[in-house]
């Protein structure tokens, strides 16, 4: 370096006021490596600070005086690589700038520095004023501080940059010695080497101070045994447990001689089954010897240390004396009763009582429903607490709790009862009461566990409501309107009046249900509904019969009357505008109408009466009212009878009936053993196009011929099971339908049994489902079929679950696997609160009676979801999958 300002020109001020030199270039001098080596130590590795350490400066001093530099400087990042942390420097007498300034340098300054220097990988600038272009941003800020050339290397500390050393020159350099090069790689080597030692020192002491704490601070015993040296060590914890002192010598060398000799075998085997892999710990609860006789329960894990041999080298445990425990636990037992009754019943109120019903406790539940606080009723008879009475004829009730105290057993309430409470308020209640028995088995006192079933009550209420209803219109669901069509058939057969039924069918409702979707034909079913229910008497019934069709019941009305009524509902729905989304619609109406008369034999041919009129004026052209006359309606019936039984006999010896399946996916667990799917049945008209499944269907069931479709279901379902191995080889579980006149048919069942036994095909892939309106009325043919057929293997569904809500009475008594809950429930679930604590509470109607359920209508992911979150174990529809054509069909092979 330059200490002689004459030999360079005359020195400038720098605007910090420091002293620059000249800015002619610096002549390089050549600096040997053997005098670099002996003149400046390089040596690190007794670092005792990484930043103020007295050996770090020495060093650099030494480099920079016989390397005859401006500066070294060593510049340590901090831990987020943002800015420059640390600085130690060595600088000249006559050195221009300060090093020091790079303390807290912004990194983003210097992004070679940061994002691209290597461990020892040097960058050299020659000139800070015309850098090389990827070190212009570093070459800037040097020479910003009068920095006119650098040496820098990068150090890596532990696999990460995280310093950098630079020589420093004041002056631009023709070059950098390459014994410079050299010796700032060894600098920044020893330096890496020297930190990461002082780091590992730093690392290891205090691991090593935090297990000597925490050897002292533990209440466990710690015991280390070496197996090769058979030599164990144990800590003063574990000594002054068993009773020896901490400066005796090892108390023995097998500390197996100290375990009870009933505890042996079973602590022997579980050391074994660690040491064989079998368990990751040894963990055990034994006995150990104190040294003056006595036994201790201690609770001891231990884990080894295996050889690359898997034979085991060193076992390090630890024993924790839990004798105290043990006594608590066996004291604790003798209250076990009490404290499970009582744990039993925390979500409910519980009211615990002596012997003579004077109130002991009261928990928060049973202060919120009974009123009272636990310091005002303790002391108290029970009846002051405790008020209930007949929910319907509201007579005083014996309390349950001085019953079962006096009959010395459990006493459970058959129906709610009613409860007063304190502030005069009322709760349906439903509750248990059982008696305490002290240690001898004698009556010491009751508890009385009871909650609030108020709402599910209310729930109860508005599942009546919708067994009578439809969800979707709220008008009277067929069934009620059916049974209110009853008592006026039996009131016009006793001469009290006259009915009229009709019958309504709109006209455009497929097309616009096509067009725009489900949702606007929900809409406009519930508007039509509304609609038609403002123009009829208080006294008259409109009912939604099923999908676009209504049914009204005049009362009071003559045939005439009904006529006009029916014409006006007629031109009612004709000037009715539906709008959805921006588009209007004109809707039109088939009706049918019919008389109520002493003539009709029963509901169901008024009904198919009304039906038959109703699809009369459809064929005379749509938008009219037909009316029939008795022999007018038997006449168009046995026509219709005649066309749709021709029609399925001829598609069923045509072969003009084809298979669809479609998935049924599981929704709380992913995992899936194989392809649980429904096979659904389609059938072809004589040009080849899809017939509606309701149309076919519902005529089968009408005329008697479902049993003959139901026959061709099973064989070719069969047949194309035994010809696709890889569709057996997938299948979990394959679903198909039963119509309630196969159950009734006695030929029915030998026939399904008899292709089970001649397909081979094992019955338990098989799942049949029977409606729940089916299941209930022929409930004993449903029952012998059913079991008959499990007795196969055979699985089975109650479909269209939820329709009827009568059968959840039968519901324990019929051996399903399967609950399937009507779509209906499920399509509105997420806008319908009462939709969906309906599906909720078939679903745990359901689970209670062990079986699973399914729901249909499953349309969109939203509904999925809620679903999942419900706790329906499966789903089925359109949000699911699509129906499928299964493609190969064993039409041509032999049948069974």
């Amino acid at each position: 370096m330059a200490s002689n300002p004459t030999e360079h020109g005359p020195l400038i001020s720098a605007p910090s006021g420091d002293t620059l030199f000249t800015a002619r270039p610096r002549r390089n001098t050549k600096v040997g490596l053997d005098v670099l080596l002996t003149k400046a130590s390089i040596d690190f590795q007794n670092l005792t600070s990484e930043r103020d350490d007295p050996l770090l400066t020495q060093n650099l001093e030494a480099l920079r005086e016989s390397a005859g530099l401006d500066a070294v400087v060593i510049a340590t990042f901090d831990e987020a690589h943002k800015s420059i942390e640390h600085v130690v420097a060595a600088s000249g007498l006559f050195a221009t700038f300060n090093p020091i300034v790079f303390h807290g340098e912004p990194l983003e300054r210097l992004p070679y520095l940061r994002n691209k220097l290597g461990h020892l990988r040097i960058v050299e600038i020659r000139d800070t004023a015309r850098p090389r272009r990827e070190l212009v941003p570093e070459g800037a800020r040097f020479a910003s501080l009068h920095i006119g050339a650098a040496l820098i290397v990068g150090v890596a500390i532990q696999g990460r940059v995280q310093a950098f050393i630079a020589l420093c020159s004041t002056l631009p350099r023709d070059s950098w010695d390459a014994n410079l090069h050299l010796m700032l790689k060894l600098l920044g080597s020893s330096y890496s080497s020297g930190i990461e030692r002082l780091r590992y020192q730093q690392h290891f002491h205090q691991i090593e101070e935090r297990n000597e704490l925490a050897l002292h601070g533990a209440n466990d015993g710690l015991w280390d045994f070496e197996v090769d040296a058979q030599k164990t060590w144990f800590s003063p914890r574990w000594k002054a447990m068993l009773g020896y002192s901490d400066d005796e010598a090892e108390p023995l060398v097998d500390w197996q001689q100290l375990l009870h000799p009933d505890d042996t075998v079973r602590v022997s085997t579980a050391l074994r089954d660690h040491l064989s892999g079998k368990e990751p710990l040894f963990e055990s609860v034994h006995r150990l010897r104190h040294r003056d006789g006595v036994w201790l329960w201690v609770e001891s894990r231990a884990k080894a240390r295996l050889d690359e041999h898997g034979r085991a080298r060193r076992i390090v445990g630890v024993d924790l004396d839990v004798t105290e425990r043990k006594l608590y636990e066996e004291a604790l037992f003798k209250e076990k009763e009490s404290a499970q009754i009582t744990l039993q019943s925390i979500g409910d109120g519980v009211i615990t009582t002596d012997s003579k019903c004077r109130i002991e406790y009261l928990n928060p539940v049973a202060e919120q429903l009974t009123g009272w606080r636990l310091e005002h009723a303790q002391g108290r008879v029970i009846d002051e607490i405790y008020r209930s009475f007949h929910e319907e004829t509201c007579e005083p009730l014996e309390n349950p709790l001085a019953v079962a105290i006096r009959r010395t057993r459990a006493i459970k309430s058959v129906r709610p009862t009613l409860l007063i409470r304190r502030d005069g308020n009322e709760l349906y209640i439903e509750s248990c009461a059982s008696p305490i028995r002290d240690g001898a088995g004698n009556v010491s006192g009751g508890v009385l566990v009871f909650h609030d079933v108020s709402e599910s009550r209310e729930l109860n209420r508005k599942l009546s409501y919708h067994a009578s209803h439809d969800i979707l219109t709220g008008l009277v669901n067929r069934r009620e309107f059916e049974s209110r069509l009853e008592r006026a058939l039996k009131s016009a057969k006793a001469r009290e009046a006259s009915y009229a039924l009709c019958h309504i069918d709109l006209d455009q409702f497929k097309i616009i249900n096509d067009n725009c979707g489900h949702s606007a034909g929900d809409a406009l079913l519930g508007q039509v509904g509304a609609l038609l229910k403002s123009k009829i008497r208080w006294r008259d019934t409109v009912s939604r019969l099923g999908g676009d069709e209504f049914g009204v019941l005049l009362e009071s009305c003559s045939l005439e009357e009904a006529v006009r009524n029916a014409e006006m509902l007629r031109e009612a729905i004709r000037n009715y505008k539906f709008v959805w989304e921006e588009r209007t619609f004109r809707l039109g109406a088939s009706i049918g109408v019919v008389p109520v008369s002493p003539e009709n034999e029963d509901v169901a041919s008024l009904i198919s009466a009304a039906d038959s009129a109703c699809a009369a004026a459809k064929e005379s052209g749509r938008n009219r009212i037909y009316s029939f006359q008795e022999n007018d309606i038997d006449l168009m019936r046995r026509r219709r009878e005649m066309q749709w039984a021709a029609r399925i006999n001829n598609a069923l010896e045509d072969n003009r009936f084809e298979i669809f399946r479609q998935v049924i996916q599981p929704l709380q667990h992913k995992e899936a053993h194989g392809l649980h799917y429904e096979l659904l049945l389609r059938m072809r008209d004589e040009a080849g196009k899809i017939v509606a499944p309701d149309q076919f269907i519902v005529a089968a069931e009408r005329y008697g011929l479902t049993p003959n479709i139901d026959r061709w279901m099973i064989e070719h379902a069969l047949r194309w099971l035994v010809s696709e191995a890889d569709e057996r080889e997938k299948l979990e579980l394959c679903s198909i339908n039963l119509s309630g006149q196969s159950l009734g048919d006695d030929k029915f069942l030998p026939f399904v049994i008899d292709h089970f036994h001649r397909s081979g095909i094992d019955a338990s892939k098989i799942c049949f489902e029977i409606t729940e309106t089916a299941a209930i009325a022929s409930f004993s043919q449903a029952n012998r079929f059913i079991h008959a057929l499990k007795e196969l293997g055979c699985r089975f569904a109650l479909d269209d679950f939820g329709t009827g809500l009568s059968s959840f009475g039968y519901l324990k008594h019929f051996p399903v696997d399967f609950l399937k809950i009507d779509g209906s429930f499920v399509k509105e679930i997420l806008h319908d609160p009462i939709d969906r604590e309906m599906v909720r509470s078939i679903n745990e109607i359901g689970h209670l009676t062990g079986k699973q359920t399914i729901a249909e209508f499953a349309e969109n992911v939203e509904i999925i979801e809620m679903l999942r979150s419900i706790g329906v174990d499966y789903a089925q529809g359109y949000g699911i999958a699509t129906p499928q054509r299964v493609m190969k069909l064993a039409s041509g092979g032999e049948a069974f």
